[in-house]
């Protein structure tokens, strides 16, 4: 059984996107995380899985689509909480977070094909990780791993390679963080939701493709 992961906080004003404020609001932050989680969910929607989880901090409200099974976060760091979300499947498993509203069924395809690959590791721009793949969920793999540091994907990176795991690289992929990579996202995936938001927040041009 496959399983697609999403791990995500529920967006509220204050809780999620604070490196966004300034210049935006908490309000506005929360807004654009709101957008980024409604892209994420709808592309993994529709990429093909035997189950669609969210791993959740906080309360699903309107923006989660149907088909979805809801799990809660555990308590802890951020490694643990990564670690308990695999733990949670029982067959291979690919996570994502929602930083990357960009991303595609395309995307997301190959990393869910473990013939060739142990491991899927998709390392993001500003040094961490976007996505994590793994045929047989590992929990240890995780623990330990310093997150939301410079060196965070290169550590995580080194782990799959230390245990001997074939791993397939995805492409790497800018996280929503700050204000200029809001409006870099926006400006790659103009056709969705965040980049709807980050127009009528900022007026920044939008060209629908």
């Amino acid at each position: 059984m496959t399983t697609l992961l999403v791990i995500a906080k529920q967006p509220l004003p204050g809780r999620v996107k604070t490196r966004l404020t300034p210049p935006f609001t908490a309000e506005e932050a929360a807004a654009l995380a709101e957008a980024a989680l409604t892209d994420t969910l709808a592309a993994v929607a529709v990429t093909p899985a035997d189950r669609h989880v969210l791993v959740l901090d906080g309360s699903p409200g309107p923006w989660l689509p149907p088909g979805f099974e809801v799990l809660p976060q555990c308590a802890g760091g951020l490694d643990e909480r990564l670690a308990a979300a695999f733990a949670a499947c029982t067959g291979p498993a690919l996570l994502i977070g929602m930083d990357t509203p960009q991303v595609t069924p395309g995307l997301l395809n190959p990393a869910l094909d473990f013939g060739s690959h142990d491991a899927w590791f998709g390392p993001a721009a500003d040094g961490g990780f976007w996505a994590l793949g793994l045929a047989t969920p590992d929990p240890a793999l995780l623990l330990g791993v310093p997150m939301s540091v410079p060196e965070t994907g290169a550590v995580q990176y080194e782990r799959l390679r230390a245990a001997g795991l074939r791993t397939g690289l995805l492409p790497r992929l800018r996280d929503v963080d700050t204000a200029a990579d809001a409006a870099a996202v926006a400006g790659q995936a103009p056709s969705g939701r965040f980049a709807a938001v980050h127009h009528r927040l900022t007026g920044a041009p939008r060209t629908v493709r």
